[in-house]
């Protein structure tokens, strides 16, 4: 387990108890477009971070940072107070970055139940002859992991689902088989990129209920990348908003969304002084 006594020795850093995890000065670019620059930010282990800003501002880029699906050019990722930056994103979710994307990427054939057990892979310890024969410490481990995801699943109030094919359910409840899937991981922390797109306001307010109910009973604090900003601005603790890969605000919800630059961000229109 990571802790702050190995903290010289690779490369970590002092930061707040109450930090999970910190960018620093981080700035990404593919083919001469710069997709982030310079952009810090920090989330605590106690509160919803939401990111706002237009399309193309940068937002998932930077949780692909986060999570290892890209490698900053410049800038170091701290996570538990240690450094991350280049880490695998296998071995980020070993340490509990648990990511759920925009496209829900569900296997359609299989079951609620079945696709919140994939989530689940990565704490199995067992090799294939043991789980594929059931038997020893493999039957104990597939029990536990059955469970898990069965006490998933009803946290999230899917039970009248885990049998049915993901496939042939609404778009709102395959949001939260995604969401599900995540939470199967153990995650010590939760990247959401979009959850809430797609979704009519009655599906939008039970996804802010779960999100809630994660951070305040599951106590995992959440990085939520999110357009609709009443939703956003009502349930996060604290909001950053990008534009044009630039972190232009950051701050308590009321204070950024009407904050002059994020208006003219989602607008176009710039106030007159």
């Amino acid at each position: 387990m990571l802790n702050s006594t190995a903290e010289a020795a690779d490369g970590g850093v002092s930061m707040s108890d109450n930090i999970i995890l910190e960018a620093k000065d981080i700035s990404v670019s593919f083919g001469g477009i710069q997709a982030l620059t310079h952009v810090s930010l920090s989330v605590k282990s106690d509160e919803i971070l939401g990111l706002i800003g237009p399309n193309g501002a940068g937002k998932t880029v930077f949780l692909n940072c986060l999570c290892g699906i890209y490698i900053p050019q410049k800038g170091r990722i701290y996570f538990e107070e240690h450094d991350v930056t280049g880490f695998s994103p296998d071995k980020l979710a070993r340490l509990g970055i648990g990511r759920s994307f925009q496209q829900i990427e569900l296997f359609r054939d299989m079951s609620v139940i079945e696709n919140t057990l994939v989530g689940r892979h990565i704490k199995m310890k067992t090799g294939i002859f043991s789980s594929g024969l059931y038997w020893g410490f493999g039957k104990k481990e597939e029990v536990k992991a059955r469970e898990e995801a069965e006490e998933i699943i009803d946290f999230l109030e899917l039970y009248p689902y885990r049998k049915a094919k993901v496939g042939a359910l609404s778009f709102g409840i395959q949001k939260l088989v995604g969401l599900s899937r995540a939470l199967a991981m153990e995650p010590k922390i939760l990247l959401l990129d979009e959850v809430g797109s797609g979704l009519n306001r009655d599906e939008k307010e039970d996804l802010a209920r779960f999100l809630l109910r994660i951070l305040y009973v599951k106590h995992i604090p959440i990085i939520w990348v999110e357009h609709d900003l009443r939703m956003v601005t009502e349930i996060a603790d604290h909001l950053a908003c990008f534009n044009y890969g630039r972190k232009i605000a950051d701050g308590a919800p009321e204070k950024v969304v009407n904050e002059p630059g994020v208006t003219e961000a989602y607008t176009g229109v710039t106030e007159s002084t």
